[in-house]
């Protein structure tokens, strides 16, 4: 498993607290145990205090300070139906879970939230954006994976891939938007980011709307963060090979040594994690949700404990980037 040393340093010096709205389940539980054990970081178990109890004390795990919340007897209960309705104003309400959970997080009772063990992503996503809303200067939530892999010298190679799992056919600002947050989740994981706007054209080899829409957001994107190495319109393997750089785009900074790479729509963003996940042998951690006001992500419901533990830790460590 990848290695979390720098973010559990982090959370040693500015502990945070996560809600899981799934708070009877296996995977939770045994996560939250492992957590408790480490004491960087402080679960809030959702649901019935005596189901999870029981739960956890039949798989033998000790929850023992963890924070147990039941929403059908939560002393500020009042207070938060008075916030959401003021915040909703009698629009569409999503699962229950989801929105008391994400309402935790809201009236600053925890810091982060990570659900989704045995519901939707759009169950997750849906009440983030309704209750805890975008960023300022932010007009999308997107989502991004971080790929590794242990390389040769011993150290991890480490990647990020955006956007694979939330905006379907992101616009030209939309790209632009996806590819700041992408390389500033990146570097959380210790990654230098260098931006590769992917296509099947590179420098217009290729002809075409969606050639023109990778081609414009690379250059917008290297005039809003001019500190950034960004590089686009490329191929894959101009953006990943040394030699094909060299004939494809010669002189490029990025080009050859691409880590963080912008896909043009959720098809191709989806397809490619997922052939690098399962025939080059990456680790994915992910979806990440990023442009959102507070920490907010969401699990795969195939997930198992080893993964809950990992996004937690991932999701309180983008916690304290908000800071």
């Amino acid at each position: 498993m990848f290695g979390f040393g720098d973010m559990i340093a982090t959370l040693k010096k500015s502990p945070k607290t996560i809600v899981f709205t799934e708070g009877s389940d296996s995977r939770i539980l045994e996560a939250s145990s492992r957590l408790l054990a480490s004491n960087f970081l402080k679960p809030i178990l959702l649901g019935n205090p005596e189901e999870i109890k029981n739960a956890a004390e039949d798989a033998g795990y000790n929850i023992n300070g963890a924070t147990i919340i039941d929403p059908e007897n939560y002393d500020r209960f009042d207070e938060m139906v008075e916030l959401f309705c003021e915040l909703r104003k009698s629009k569409g309400v999503t699962p229950e879970e989801a929105n008391f959970g994400t309402m935790l997080v809201k009236m600053g009772v925890a810091d982060a939230l990570l659900g989704g063990a045995t519901y939707s992503t759009a169950d997750t996503v849906r009440p983030a954006l309704q209750l805890i809303k975008t960023k300022p200067g932010n007009s999308v939530v997107s989502s991004c994976f971080i790929l590794v892999r242990p390389s040769a010298t011993g150290e991890n190679e480490v990647l990020a891939m955006a956007d694979c799992a939330i905006n379907i056919k992101p616009t030209e600002d939309e790209l632009v938007e996806i590819a700041g947050e992408t390389a500033e989740c990146a570097k959380i994981f210790g990654v230098d980011p260098k931006v590769a706007f992917l296509s099947y054209s590179t420098f217009g080899s290729g002809k075409g709307e969606d050639v023109d829409k990778m081609r414009n957001a690379a250059a917008k994107a290297r005039e809003k963060f001019p500190n950034l190495p960004i590089e686009g319109e490329v191929q894959f393997d101009a953006a990943v090979s040394p030699r094909v750089a060299k004939t494809k785009c010669p002189g490029s900074e990025v080009a050859g040594h691409a880590n963080t790479f912008i896909f043009p729509d959720i098809n191709a963003g989806n397809i490619g994690y997922k052939i690098a996940q399962r025939l080059g042998n990456f680790e994915a951690y992910g979806p990440i949700l990023l442009g959102l006001n507070a920490s907010v992500n969401d699990l795969s419901r195939g997930c198992n404990a080893i993964e809950v533990y990992s996004m937690a830790i991932i999701t309180a460590a983008l916690a304290c980037n908000n800071d």
